[in-house]
């Protein structure tokens, strides 16, 4: 079976596209699909339908997929374990991590762990909080920079980089800002701009409210994930919301001191537990030690 092969069965499945695992692997289409005939040729399988501009995988297609991932893994874990007995920190690093970290909290990081590694080829990918635990989990990435969730899958370590203080925020002009004392309560008056319940941030002002027994008046129509977005929304109308520290300035939003609400979350590296890492995770971890909180 020819490992390139099953890396663009891997891309076409992942993105449903030929074309779009083209572009991923930096091939043409038919380069894609002749690798594909030819697995499918080696097998004596189907392994897509194409029914229009649809594609499905086919019941053999299913059954390779997870397979195809773990060989793909093996083989990637193998070339690293072989790179680390040179003694050297060089070969590939795979890291996943939020936009928010990645702009507000790992640039220095990087910029040192590239000074003293500069055999490294670094690999970041973008997700929020649930993808980021999903792809640690299948082997995708080695290490995964995100926010602390309670319900994490046992499978994973995590170990505590960063506490980041939460604030309410308004545009500069927001009416609350005329008040001395805004308390909780008068937040319901107004709509408020939260990540999805499903992460952390959402899901902890929605709980705060519920206990306090006081009806939270979402926007339904602006749940976004993305804190640079949900920021630049708040700063231009009437709606609150909650951002961490490192995104706070002067010129966009401004706080709200409310009176007996103190939120924070903890920003935590991930990996699976089974996983040994490469040199070049070791030496990255050494380097996140030292940007600790």
């Amino acid at each position: 079976m020819d490992f390139q092969n099953l890396r663009a069965f891997m891309a076409v499945a992942e993105t449903n596209s030929f074309s779009r695992a083209a572009d991923q692997l930096h091939l043409t289409q038919p380069a894609i699909s002749k690798r594909i005939m030819n697995l499918e040729a080696g097998l004596n399988q189907r392994l897509f339908d194409r029914i229009g501009w649809q594609l499905a995988l086919t019941e053999a297609g299913e059954c390779l997929l997870p397979r195809a991932r773990q060989i793909l893994q093996l083989i990637e874990q193998t070339r690293q374990a072989l790179d680390d007995l040179g003694g050297q920190v060089q070969g590939n690093l795979k890291l996943v991590t939020s936009h928010h970290i990645g702009l507000h909290r790992l640039p220095q990081v990087l910029r040192e762990y590239k000074k003293m590694y500069a055999d490294v080829k670094l690999s970041i990918s973008f997700m929020n909080s649930q993808e980021t635990h999903q792809n640690i989990l299948e082997g995708k990435g080695e290490l995964g920079i995100t926010t602390f969730e309670e319900r994490h899958n046992e499978s994973l370590l995590t170990q505590d980089i960063w506490h980041d203080t939460l604030h309410f925020v308004v545009a500069r002009d927001h009416p609350l800002l005329r008040q001395k004392q805004v308390r909780l309560e008068d937040l319901t008056r107004y709509e408020a701009i939260l990540p999805d319940v499903r992460f952390y941030t959402g899901r902890t002002v929605t709980e705060l409210f519920e206990q306090r027994g006081l009806a939270l008046k979402l926007d339904e129509d602006l749940s976004l994930d993305n804190l640079e977005t949900l920021k630049a929304m708040v700063s231009i109308g009437e709606s609150w919301s909650v951002l961490p520290a490192t995104m706070l300035d002067t010129r966009s939003v401004a706080t709200l001191n409310i009176k007996g609400v103190a939120l924070s979350r903890r920003l935590v590296c991930i990996r699976h537990k089974d996983r040994t890492l490469s040199k070049a995770a070791q030496a990255f971890l050494r380097v996140l030690e030292g940007h600790k909180d």
